[in-house]
């Protein structure tokens, strides 16, 4: 129920994030914006979501996931349905600005849920069920959003969208509670999942305290900060321009659009799950943390790079094809990606503030992805091949920081 939860709050996080790109053309017609415009409007969530989670770490290390998770579901929603009232370029921004806030706690509050349920040999499919709600948040905001905007209009699609975290917050806040909190749970069952924690959690309670800040001393976390990067990177030009390239680049209309344009998505779910079956079958079978997430992190990357074929074709299917393919090998490794936060953490009060970290970088991506593209089609006439050429650039940086940055995954030793 955990995983699930945390997967349905991830999906909406991605519908609600992603609807602005699948409005995009609707939106940019009637306000008169160009590209470059668009692009800054698409990296407003990024700006805020990005500062916010240098704190939205700490804050759910502190608060506890339960408080932290229903919080920000509760602001996303809010700004989420005010984008309904948006009057134009300015105002479109500011909302932006605001969901950006709002989404913060998100990801640290799932990493944190999965570490506190979850037996060290079972994180990895864990991990991949709740992250690969941004595919399915992702793919689903297209065929929703474009059903919405064909019957009422683009703004009702913002409103109805909104209303979903509302009763996801209630769900959570009423449903979630630590293992050791959680009334129904057998001492058996206690005893299962922190089997493979306690030497942390011991750790947790008699290591030195230090500050979240002291964690960037580490070469380690800079590694797994440029690693997400680059893949954020990659994964965001999805989320904000796939669709915008496909009507403009690939000349799709609107029910080709909805019908096949969240294809790259839904592939990539399976994919994610299988990445972490693979993952935790590697840890059952005694590879190493750093041997087993080492080769599904570069091995999903140098797949990854099948998106720089996509120019050489002129037929859409195998297109659609190549950058599924692409987009699934990002989930596959992206879910040992997202287990990096909680096998570095040296005690378990750093789990939220290594995600944290690591989500910060990954915004970062988010804004450079929105405004670069967006000013290179102004540029070259509102051609994708620059853009492309970027996103396989990022990956080559990505499989070396993985493969050489981080020399091995295990927790980091503080000093006092």
């Amino acid at each position: 129920m955990v995983v699930a939860l945390a997967f349905i709050g991830t999906s909406i996080i991605y519908i609600d994030r992603a609807n602005l790109g699948a409005a995009v053309p609707y939106i940019q017609k009637e306000f008169s914006l160009n590209s470059t415009e668009i692009g800054l409007i698409l990296s407003g969530f990024f700006w805020t979501y990005a500062v916010a989670q240098l704190f939205a770490g700490w804050f759910v290390d502190k608060v506890g996931a339960r408080r932290s998770y229903a919080l920000g579901a509760l602001l996303w929603s809010v700004f989420t349905a005010a984008t309904a009232l948006a009057q134009g370029f300015a105002s479109l921004l500011s909302l932006r600005l605001l969901l950006g806030l709002g989404e913060a706690p998100g990801y640290p509050s799932n990493v944190k849920a999965v570490r506190e349920w979850m037996p060290r040999r079972e994180r990895g499919l864990a991990t991949a069920i709740f992250d690969s709600g941004s595919r399915v948040g992702t793919a689903l905001s297209l065929p929703i959003v474009v059903l919405v905007i064909s019957v009422l209009g683009w703004r009702e699609s913002f409103a109805i969208t909104g209303l979903l975290g509302v009763a996801w917050a209630v769900a959570w806040y009423l449903f979630y509670r630590s293992p050791r909190e959680f009334k129904r749970l057998t001492p058996q069952e206690l005893d299962y999942i922190e089997r493979d924690q306690e030497q942390q959690q011991e750790a947790a309670l008699k290591g030195p305290r230090v500050r979240w800040v002291d964690l960037l001393k580490f070469r380690s976390v800079w590694g797994m900060m440029l690693g997400n990067f680059c893949i954020a990177f990659v994964i965001y030009w999805f989320v904000t321009w796939f669709p915008t390239y496909l009507v403009d680049g690939r000349h799709f209309d609107l029910p080709s659009l909805g019908l096949l344009g969240p294809i790259p998505a839904l592939v990539a779910v399976p994919l994610g799950w299988l990445g972490g079956v693979v993952a935790d079958r590697l840890i059952r079978r005694g590879w190493g943390s750093t041997r087993a997430r080492k080769t599904c992190i570069v091995g999903g990357l140098i797949v990854s790079t099948s998106i720089l074929l996509s120019l050489f074709t002129n037929s859409a299917p195998i297109a659609i094809a190549l950058l599924s393919l692409s987009y699934g090998a990002l989930t596959f490794a992206n879910a040992s990606v997202w287990l990096l936060p909680g096998e570095l953490a040296p005690t378990t009060r750093h789990v939220g503030s290594l995600a944290g970290l690591m989500n910060f970088a990954g915004s970062v991506a988010g804004i450079i992805v929105s405004i670069a593209v967006g000013a290179l089609l102004d540029a070259t006439g509102g051609s994708f091949t620059a853009p492309l050429i970027m996103t396989f650039a990022f990956l080559i940086l990505g499989i070396i920081s993985f493969g050489f940055i981080i020399k091995r995954v295990e927790p980091l030793e503080l000093k006092a």
